[in-house]
């Protein structure tokens, strides 16, 4: 069995994108999928497609970064005649293969000058039976629009049509709320891959010498090679090698090579660029996505002069952040000159820059694995899980007569869903008790309604807003010592009143911090505004940690939040639910704390799902069911909680 996917992308400035998308078509090829690349943009050769089927578009560019205006292959504007013929050839190709899974580059984040053809892409996918899985492929860095509309227009496209945005970086680098402000709705879906390396071929071990100067495939470039020949005629201790994109022009090209010194060569660029890099003593480039890359795959010491023309933002962004990791060195647009330059360069070969970070580097690899378990290809079938230490751990506490207990959270509920479905039922198969931890700012009516008739389901307060208020170098938190405590309180009051008018009886006065974070200041204010119970994350320090305040915490995670966010490693999360069990049979648990199991539905993948179900029904089979939430929380003194086992 394979899968089939379509990949639609369109550059309109340099192949960045279409080098991407390229990479991650020949990536789910070589997995044995049946893959079709749409390119709208000029064609544009992006080495060998593999197994991976291609289909041009009639093309479009834009000039320079005037992104309103489209034009064809004789720089003529293009009319609707023109657009539709392109929206033909794509519904075509996506009829013809009925994909198993649609990936669109960049939009609806981006594009927006081609949002009519990517919306009938989108409304003819969704109407398909069985529909595809939508995801949406996004370099590390994106340009958010200033217009707070169009911003919220991309989210309500997300929430409409996409199962996943893959976000092709490391947030370990740069996050991508640093460069478009994610709403808390769509955050649940971002999928974070690694960089997509275009390249697989092994990095030399040779001797480092010279200067490599490059460029984009654009003729954006331009100013850059000449500044550096320029700076060149002043450091002749060198070799250097200036490499040439294909979009400047023959004449350019001869002018680059007719002012350059004798010891300066200059070559249009070559497929064996990265041997070339791998050797540099120092490079000198802009700091666009693939660039980026190949500096970090060969360690070379990077000079980066970010191209930022037309108010663009990106490649500044990110080579302000490997300037801030000490990992390069940057010399604005705006301040280029031979001078400039040059003593860049005589600072940079005089020393050195921090050791590389471990940035993720095979996002292609990990894209496809991510793709394959939204549709619960191989690898939820594949899913070998060796229960044994947990078994061992329960048979232990079993014949030391120590009862365990277990409880289910599952965080930022909001609205009726199929995820939301999806949770209910399997709850409702296995008699399970669940408590929902609910966004109150964000709450829809759909929800109330959808709990009504679920006996064993409450709801619990999830912060107000999930906002972050924490500051970039802190971990996050809604709840944590970054704002005055009165002003955290009312807060709380405003998110306990808004839930109880949405939810009614089936509403805990239970807290529940985001990010798991909550001040020590705060927990006497939650008793003094209705709450009797707290459950974090994390073994509990406390049962009661305030007057009138009961803690039951959630102990386990299935997600690989800093990695796929799809499925951790399954031998971990039964590691850890032994030890769980292990802490209790002896006593090391305040008072016998139940073990909880904390989900986060609207982001599950099958394999995720698979696991909860198959946790859940190994320990139904021992007679061990999740306790209801207003049975856990409705105890009120430790003497209770310890007589009941629980």
């Amino acid at each position: 069995m394979s899968l089939r996917v379509l990949i639609a992308v369109t550059h309109l400035l340099g192949a960045g994108h279409l080098t991407r998308a390229a990479t991650l078509a020949r990536a789910f090829a070589r997995e044995g999928h049946e893959t079709v690349l749409v390119s709208g943009g000029s064609p544009v050769h992006v080495g060998d497609p593999g197994a991976a089927s291609f289909v041009q578009l009639p093309s479009v560019r834009t000039l320079g970064t005037n992104f309103t205006t489209l034009l064809d292959d004789d720089s003529k504007p293009v009319d609707e005649t023109y657009l539709a013929k392109r929206r033909a050839i794509l519904l075509d190709t996506l009829n013809s293969l009925r994909p198993d899974i649609l990936i669109t580059e960049l939009f609806p984040f981006g594009r927006r000058v081609l949002a009519k053809e990517f919306m009938a892409l989108l409304d003819a996918a969704r109407a398909m039976s069985p529909r595809p899985r939508i995801l949406c492929s996004l370099r590390d860095i994106l340009v958010a629009s200033s217009k707070p509309e169009r911003i919220a227009q991309a989210h309500e496209r997300v929430l409409g049509y996409y199962d996943a945005v893959l976000v092709h970086g490391d947030p370990d680098l740069v996050p991508i709320e640093d460069s478009w402000p994610l709403d808390e709705r769509i955050r649940p879906l971002v999928r974070y891959t690694g960089y997509v390396d275009e390249s697989e071929a092994p990095i030399p071990e040779r001797a480092r010498l010279g200067i490599v100067v490059s460029g984009g495939s654009s003729a954006a470039s331009l100013p850059l090679y000449r500044a550096a020949i320029a700076a060149a005629h002043g450091i002749a201790d060198r070799p250097w090698r200036v490499l040439v994109g294909k979009g400047v022009s023959e004449a350019e090209f001869q002018s680059l090579r007719e002012n350059a010194p004798a010891h300066v060569a200059i070559e249009w660029a070559r497929p064996d660029f990265r041997t070339l890099l791998a050797c540099a003593e120092l490079s000198i480039s802009q700091a666009g996505y693939n660039t980026v890359v190949d500096l970090l795959r060969c360690n070379v010491q990077p000079i980066l002069v970010p191209f930022e023309a037309g108010q663009e933002t990106e490649q500044r962004l990110r080579a302000e952040h490997l300037q801030k990791l000490g990992l390069a060195r940057i010399v604005p647009e705006a301040e280029l000159s031979p001078e400039t330059l040059a003593g860049a360069i005589r600072n940079a070969l005089a020393s050195r820059l921090s050791a590389p970070l471990s940035i993720s580097l095979d996002g292609a690899r990990r894209s496809v694995e991510i793709a394959e378990n939204l549709v619960g290809f191989a690898p939820h079938h594949r899913l070998e899980i060796d229960w044994s230490p947990l078994d061992r751990a329960l048979k232990h506490a079993a014949d030391r007569g120590c009862p365990i207990r277990f409880w289910w959270r599952d965080d930022d509920a909001v609205a009726d869903t199929p995820q939301l479905d999806r949770l209910l039922a399997l709850a409702r198969r296995y008699e399970a008790g669940l408590g929902l931890a609910v966004i109150p700012a964000g709450l829809e009516d759909s929800l109330a309604s959808r709990l009504a008739a679920e006996e064993k389901a409450f709801a619990l307060v999830h912060g107000l807003d999930h906002a972050n208020h924490a500051s970039v170098s802190e971990k996050k938190a809604e709840f944590g010592g970054h704002r005055p405590l009165a002003t955290m309180a009312a807060d709380i009051e405003r998110a306990l009143h808004l839930t109880r008018e949405r939810l009614g009886q089936k509403l805990l006065p239970v807290f529940v911090p985001p990010w798991n974070r909550i001040s020590p200041d705060l927990l006497p204010r939650l008793a003094q505004l209705g709450f009797t119970g707290l459950s974090t994350f994390a073994e509990r320090e406390s049962a009661f940690p305030a007057a009138g305040l009961l803690q039951i915490n959630t102990h386990v995670d299935p997600v690989d939040w800093h990695g796929t966010r799809s499925l951790a490693d399954p031998a971990e999360i039964v590691a850890r639910l032994a030890a769980a069990v292990e802490r209790r049979v002896a006593g090391e648990a305040d008072g016998g704390e139940p073990i909880g199991f904390l989900t986060h539905h609207l982001i599950h993948d099958d394999v995720i799902w698979s696991l909860c179900e198959r946790l859940i029904a190994r320990l139904a089979a021992r007679g061990i069911r999740f306790l209801r939430p207003d049975i856990c929380f409705g105890l009120e003194t430790r003497s209770q909680l310890r007589s009941n086992g629980i």
